[in-house]
Parts: C-alpha cells; sequence; structure tokens
C-alpha cells in the first residue's frame, strides 16, 4: 500500500487509546482529537514544497526555505470533520478551510451530500481532507470525488481510526492520493461501526446522542 501510512509513533497511539475509553469525556476526547490530528499533521505535510528565500537575522543575511505556492486548504468533512480542524490549523495557521457536508442514509449507509463549499483556486492547493473515522470509505470517496469535481489534484486524507474495508474502498477508488491512518482497526459491525473504534466521533466531539 504505497499511498497508505499507518502511523506508529507511540503519542499517537497513547492518545488514540485514550479516545477509546468510553470514560473519556466531551472535552478531553474534543482536546485529543485535536492533539491527535496536529500529531498526524506533521508527518502528513512533510512534502510540502518549499523555496528558499533571502532574510536578515541578527547576525548576517542568508537564504532559508519557507513553504512556496498558494496556501493548503483543510476541508473537513462535517460535522465530526471539524474537531480536527484545530489541530491542522496549529500547523498552518494561514491555511484556508474548506467544508464538504454528509451524511450516512441509516439503511444503505451510503453518503448523501448536503453542503459542499472550497476555497478558491482549489486546483493549485494542497489539500488535506479530515474525518476522524474511515468506516464503509462512502463519505470519504464521495468527499474526494466532490474536491476533484473542484479541479483538486494534490489530495490527502486523513482519518485517525480506519477499518479496513473502508480503507480498501478509498485505496482503490483514489489510489492517486496519500492516505493517513492513526491506527487500522479490526473490521466493521453490522451496523457499519469500526471494531472496536470508539463509538460515534461526532457525537463524543460535540456532546450529542
Amino acid at each position: 500500500m504505497d499511498n497508505v501510512y499507518i502511523m506508529t509513533h507511540p503519542l499517537i497511539r497513547h492518545k488514540i487509546t485514550m479516545l477509546r475509553d468510553e470514560t473519556t469525556g466531551t472535552n478531553e476526547f474534543r482536546t485529543l482529537v485535536g492533539e491527535i490530528a496536529t500529531l498526524m499533521g506533521y508527518e502528513a505535510l512533510r512534502d510540502l514544497p518549499t523555496n528558499d528565500v533571502a532574510i536578515k537575522t541578527p547576525i548576517e543575511t542568508c537564504m532559508s526555505p519557507m513553504i512556496c505556492g498558494k496556501k493548503m486548504a483543510i476541508v473537513p468533512i462535517l460535522r465530526a470533520g471539524l474537531g480536527m480542524v484545530s489541530g491542522i490549523l496549529a500547523l498552518v495557521p494561514s491555511a484556508k478551510v474548506g467544508h464538504i457536508g454528509l451524511f450516512r442514509d441509516p439503511v444503505t449507509h451510503e453518503p448523501q451530500e448536503y453542503y459542499c463549499k472550497l476555497p478558491e483556486s482549489i486546483d493549485q492547493r494542497t489539500i488535506l481532507v479530515l474525518d476522524p473515522m474511515l468506516a464503509t470509505g462512502g463519505s470519504a470517496c464521495a468527499a474526494v470525488d466532490f474536491i476533484k469535481q473542484h479541479g483538486g489534484v494534490n489530495i490527502k486524507f486523513m482519518c485517525i481510526i480506519a477499518a479496513p474495508e473502508g480503507l480498501k474502498k478509498l485505496q482503490a477508488s483514489h489510489p492517486d492520493i496519500q492516505i493517513y491512518v492513526g491506527q487500522l482497526d479490526r473490521c466493521l459491525n453490522e451496523n457499519a461501526y469500526i471494531c472496536p473504534g470508539l463509538g460515534d466521533a461526532g457525537d463524543r466531539i460535540f456532546g450529542t446522542k
């Protein structure tokens, strides 16, 4: 899986364990999601292009690298993806933020779109699509489809927990994107929830049922 990156850093694994715990409250859960996004984002953005620019230090003038090109775009899949945005903005405060709204049909489990707004010049940006959970892969595939339809090319997908079924589907549907996974779980159950998973990420981030 050349385009799939499974995180092995002990800090990420430790924080994901805390996320899984059913006794972890809303505030702590929300904080952990942001922290994990920052740690994963450090890896996902490792290949951002840079140009050397001239700067003057207190000692002398030198050439030093800065990120080049259009500012990157962060695109969370609503609503759970919103929980990861602050973690990436901590790394790249100048990034533009778009939104894709999808919900899963409770019967067919297929994604339904209700909102899509992306930053301008999306074709010139590095795009980081965020969703804490990659379950069936339907929402992730649909989100990447929408971005490509709007001209997006350099796309990365980042999730905290993935099921093998969803990862396989996303990779097959979009073999040209990079996929970053915090932890790969065992399987989906009959209700298309990830096992062992961590429950409904959106409900736990926002304190809803």
